[in-house]
């Protein structure tokens, strides 16, 4: 009976490590309601939702955001955002991400992106996912070409 404790425990760290190798990291799918909030000569922010899917056949909680944006290979600015959020299984969610654009960059390096009806986008970064308390930071890496109107 004074192993009883110990077991549980031991059990449910051995329940938690099995559970977490079966995790599939959560896939970045596109992105919508894009949305220029204040536009300035040297700032502007932009808001818009992320959208992912779960493969996983349980729920889980995204703690965090940290990602890179670029269009036509143009830095377009850095999102981190850090709040919790629950994830259906097997489902595609969304969530709203804010970026600071650094203007003098995008203008020196990009004029041309405002001219085109079409455009890469890239995310770089990772997300913080779990369940229980226990977070796994899988890498984004998104690349593909969207029809974008600035006008």
């Amino acid at each position: 009976m004074k192993h009883l404790p110990r077991l549980v425990s031991l059990s449910a760290l051995l329940l938690l490590i099995i559970s977490c190798a079966t995790l599939k990291p959560i896939e970045y799918r596109t992105f919508k309601n894009f949305d220029i909030q204040r536009m300035g000569f040297s700032s502007t922010l932009v808001k818009m939702d992320l959208v992912y899917f779960n493969p996983n056949s349980f729920g889980l909680q995204l703690k965090s955001t940290d990602i890179d944006i670029f269009i036509n290979d143009v830095y377009l600015g850095h999102s981190l955002q850090l709040y919790q959020v629950t994830l259906p299984r097997k489902e595609e969610f969304s969530f709203p991400i804010t970026i600071d654009v650094d203007m003098k960059n995008v203008l020196k390096n990009g004029l041309s992106t405002l001219f085109t009806s079409q455009v890469k986008v890239k995310i770089i970064g990772s997300v913080k996912v779990g369940k229980a308390n226990t977070f796994i930071i899988f890498p984004i890496r998104y690349e593909e070409f969207h029809q974008f109107t600035i006008f």
